[in-house]
């Protein structure tokens, strides 16, 4: 397989070491070839050294001319013993399989770039002007933030829907009373969970979502995955791990209101 001088090579031979250096690696590398068997080990002198001779030389440039090429070494050896056809048809499909690599790796080193504007990266255009009005009219930076976490998490959990969630928060925010209640909700996380003016508030927001029934329909259709509620769960009860009692018990009946005006809300 490996060329190598097959009698013993001439004392005017040159140590391992100086065979990586002439060849411009290590070792290291050399020893690595002989494991893998690129490079036959030459004979011993009468010294008990291993010296290198210019077949021996050559055949370890072209190795590694080839691996700094980017042929995989396993390879690279049926390459160097193919005859001049198959090592011509050789290298075009090492050359294919090398752009395909450029091009996956510049489509990363995009991705790398527009980590720069995260919130670009995750969410559309759309999702982010929602993102800027919500700023614009007022809401909590806190609020805000959970909003966007929220929109990431429906984006990669609730794909199919993510439209259609957009579209009802653009719709929503057009409605000054939907804009006050939201607010007042948010302020209502200070407020003692048994405070009578949660339900009151509870029944407010359910009034208003219902009164726009056909915001809160599922397309014709859609059939929800089977573990539907644990994703609903997930996205519309983000950060309330995070929240008061208060704003989990005012979430849990604006849900129940709607669940019981045929809504079809998840059970958590």
């Amino acid at each position: 397989m490996a060329s190598s001088t097959d009698s013993v090579t001439p004392t005017g031979g040159v140590t391992i070491g100086q065979a990586a250096a002439f060849a411009g690696v290590t070792v290291k590398t050399v020893r690595h070839y002989h494991r893998h068997g690129l490079l036959d080990e030459p004979r011993r002198d009468r010294s008990g050294y291993r010296r290198y001779g210019s077949t021996d030389l050559l055949r370890l440039v072209q190795i590694r001319t080839l691996a700094t090429a980017g042929v995989p070494l396993a390879e690279a050896g049926p390459l160097l013993d193919a005859d001049a056809e198959q090592f011509a048809a050789g290298l075009v499909d090492v050359e294919r399989r090398l752009t395909e690599r450029i091009a996956d790796l510049i489509a990363r080193r995009d991705t790398l770039r527009r980590l720069a504007d995260g919130e670009r990266l995750l969410l559309p255009d759309r999702a982010l002007a929602i993102l800027d009005r919500l700023t614009d009219l007022g809401f909590d930076p806190d609020y805000v933030a959970g909003q966007r976490e929220a929109l990431v998490l429906a984006r990669a959990l609730e794909p199919e829907l993510f439209d259609l969630f957009v579209t009802q928060l653009e719709h929503r925010l057009d409605d000054p009373e939907f804009v006050h209640l939201i607010k007042r909700g948010w302020d209502a996380r200070s407020w003692h969970p048994e405070d009578p003016r949660i339900d009151e508030l509870a029944s407010a927001l359910a009034d208003n979502l219902l009164a726009d029934r056909e915001l809160l329909a599922v397309p014709t259709g859609f059939r929800p995955r089977p573990d539907a509620v644990t994703r609903y769960g997930l996205i519309n009860h983000h950060r309330e791990d995070q929240a008061t009692t208060t704003w989990a018990r005012l979430n849990a009946l604006v849900e129940a209101r709607l669940r019981a005006a045929g809504v079809p809300i998840p059970h958590q």
